[in-house]
């Protein structure tokens, strides 16, 4: 019921673009996997073997951590309506912040989130799609506004000094290259 790709096909890339949810997920070489939903207008499609996730502020960081450390990274899919279906990538990402070399390339292709915390670049090693048969229906009633507003109240430095509280190392205490020192 499963089947393997070494790239994305046309149909897959399809399949992605329309989906308003993804789930991220990540693990160090040892202490918690972390599992992680996301939405918004995050996701990009580079080619078959190249996707860019725009990270928002959030509560936590784990995935930069985790991606610094080992790479690792599967984004999953899946089809709440119609035909039923789940599809993982898996790959090696690199972390990309607003202070490194690349951001304003990158990040010229999303748009203009104030919380934009890091891109992920993930070099596809792996497609697998699987039935997704048990996988309940459900209906896209649209986009939360909270993030944005909650961004948006706090103003750039704001955001900014919340990464550093918040988002500078890992359940595990790994640092997530945030800043300079974490």
């Amino acid at each position: 019921m499963s089947d393997k790709y070494e790239a994305l096909l046309a149909e897959h890339m399809d399949f992605i673009e329309k989906q308003h949810l993804f789930f991220v997920a990540t693990a160090g070489a040892d202490g918690f996997v972390n599992v992680s939903p996301k939405g918004m207008d995050s996701l990009r499609i580079l080619d078959p073997r190249r996707l860019l996730w725009l990270n928002l502020t959030g509560s936590g960081n784990e995935s930069a951590a985790h991606a610094l450390e080992t790479g690792r990274m599967t984004l999953m899919f899946c089809s709440f309506d119609r035909q039923p279906l789940i599809l993982r990538v898996y790959g090696r990402a690199d972390v990309i912040h607003p202070r490194q070399e690349g951001w304003d390339g990158l990040i010229r292709g999303f748009p203009d989130y104030l919380g934009a915390l890091q891109i992920f670049d993930l070099r596809v090693d792996l497609v697998q799609t699987s039935c997704g048969y048990a996988v309940p229906y459900y209906e896209f009633k649209g986009e939360r506004e909270t993030l944005t507003k909650w961004a948006e109240k706090r103003g750039r430095q704001g955001i900014e000094r919340y990464w550093l509280e918040k988002n500078r190392f890992s359940l595990d205490g790994r640092a997530t290259g945030i800043s300079e020192d974490g």
